[in-house]
């Protein structure tokens, strides 16, 4: 086995840091290693197909750029919810048929569960709360809509969606001056995603599983029946690689990542407890996660302590100056929607990244002329259930105990290259700016 070591924690100043215990620094790869998996990723996708394998006795490794909660899966609002695509439920009917829509809604819903039932079965203490998630219309037109879509969702996928007037939102605390009414789906609940990620590591830790921290993969070759990771001080030989950066994944490790996904940037800030009379003031009083209608959408939610979250779509660059124009236009956009609380000061502010795919799928499968290399990415904003639910599944088509054809068609198919990679962020800011003129 190698030999390792332990470097300093980097932090980004989020609130899940400051909320959870001290969390455990793996030891960095030094030297090299067999192993029958490595994946690429501690975060939700690759820590649960670790957990699933080592289970199983397969001997496996994760091998972590920073720390486990560092990426992703430590960044995000803590929304357990249906997602993981940008096409909506007609889209999907559209591009795939009816039948494998709905295997793909039930499958969203079969990920909310799982880590439903990990949290009770570890007894993990993650905050949870919200019973579903409420769409909120910032526009008048948007809530015109709600009515049919509801109708849509029972019809053809047994969602029982409830519409809510301005005034039951007024009425059961959800007050903001831009909300012209909502659309509650009762699935999904939210959660402390620090917590539910630290302890999917221990799990793995406990079942045999190796994670390595400050041992980001390098690059990535064949050797004769192995692939061969390469890392800043050793290597690890396996016959099978799971690829699960997700948004922080290198395009070099391998070199088939290249221009496949699109990174965006997402912006979070907590406020310090509110008041019970701070809360009245505006209107808000409910512990219902929520987003609203807008392409560059807001999704905020009341936490346990009272503070509040608010997070936004619509970065690019992260540099300096434009990390704080996107925190000056989130808090802007906060003090309009949320009028009473704009002399309230956060406590906490950061930001991550989201991966997309030109697909707006995710892919869960082998990886085409790479053979013994699997994929678990592109959650789309929505990864906590899609990618806990996902790492078991590619784990499965491993051991062979699934096979592709198990898997919905949406998440069948293998990210597409987007057309000159290179420009990639030059083309986003002109989507953003598309989708900035269709919210008005």
């Amino acid at each position: 086995m190698p030999q390792s070591r332990t470097e300093a924690r980097r932090t980004i100043g989020s609130y899940w840091e400051a909320s959870v215990p001290q969390v455990k620094l793996d030891r960095q790869l030094i030297g090299n290693a067999l192993f029958d998996v490595a994946i690429i990723g501690a975060g939700f996708a690759g820590l649960s197909a670790a957990l699933r394998l080592a289970k199983a006795g397969v001997s496996v490794c994760v091998l972590e750029a920073e720390h486990v909660g560092y990426g992703a899966s430590g960044r995000n609002g803590g929304f357990c919810c249906l997602g993981g695509t940008k096409l909506d439920e007609r889209r999907l009917i559209k591009k795939f048929g009816l039948e494998e829509a709905r295997r793909f809604v039930a499958y969203q819903v079969a990920g909310v569960n799982l880590v439903a039932q990990r949290l009770d079965s570890w007894g993990v203490d993650a905050d949870r709360h919200s019973n579903g998630e409420i769409y909120l219309a910032h526009r008048r037109k948007d809530f015109a809509g709600f009515q049919a879509e509801a109708a849509f969702l029972k019809e053809n996928f047994g969602i029982k969606a409830r519409v809510l007037s301005k005034t039951d939102l007024d009425a059961e605390g959800y007050g903001g001056p831009t909300f012209h009414g909502g659309l509650q789906v009762p699935y999904g609940f939210a959660l402390n995603p620090m917590a539910y990620v630290q302890a999917l590591a221990d799990q793995v830790r406990r079942a045999g599983g190796k994670i390595f921290g400050k041992s980001p993969v390098t690059g990535m070759t064949r050797d004769n029946d192995r692939w061969q990771l390469e890392t800043e001080h050793g290597f690890i030989r396996a016959r099978k690689v799971v690829l699960a950066g997700n948004g922080y994944a290198r395009e070099d490790a391998p070199k088939w990542l290249h221009g496949r996904t699109l990174p965006v940037m997402s912006s979070i800030l907590v406020t310090r407890p509110l008041s019970e009379g701070e809360l009245a003031a505006q209107g808000w009083t409910s512990d219902t996660m929520a987003a609203d209608t807008r392409n560059l959408l807001h999704y905020f939610r009341l936490l346990p302590d009272r503070r509040f979250l608010f997070g936004t779509r619509g970065g690019i660059f992260e540099n300096a100056q434009s990390l704080a124009a996107m925190y000056k236009r989130a808090r802007s956009d906060f003090d309009e929607m949320f009028p009473a609380w704009a002399g309230i000061e956060a406590e906490h502010s950061w930001y991550g990244h989201v991966c997309l795919a030109r697909n707006l799928t995710p892919f869960v499968g082998e990886v085409p002329g790479l053979g013994g290399v699997y994929a678990a990415m592109g959650w789309h904003g929505s990864g906590i259930a899609m990618a806990s639910i996902s790492g078991e599944k590619v784990a499965g088509l491993i051991l062979g105990k699934l096979q592709p054809e198990d898997l919905p068609v949406a998440l069948r198919r293998p990210f597409a290259r987007f057309p000159l990679p290179s420009l990639r962020k030059l083309y986003l800011q002109g989507a953003y700016w598309w989708y900035g003129w269709q919210d008005r």
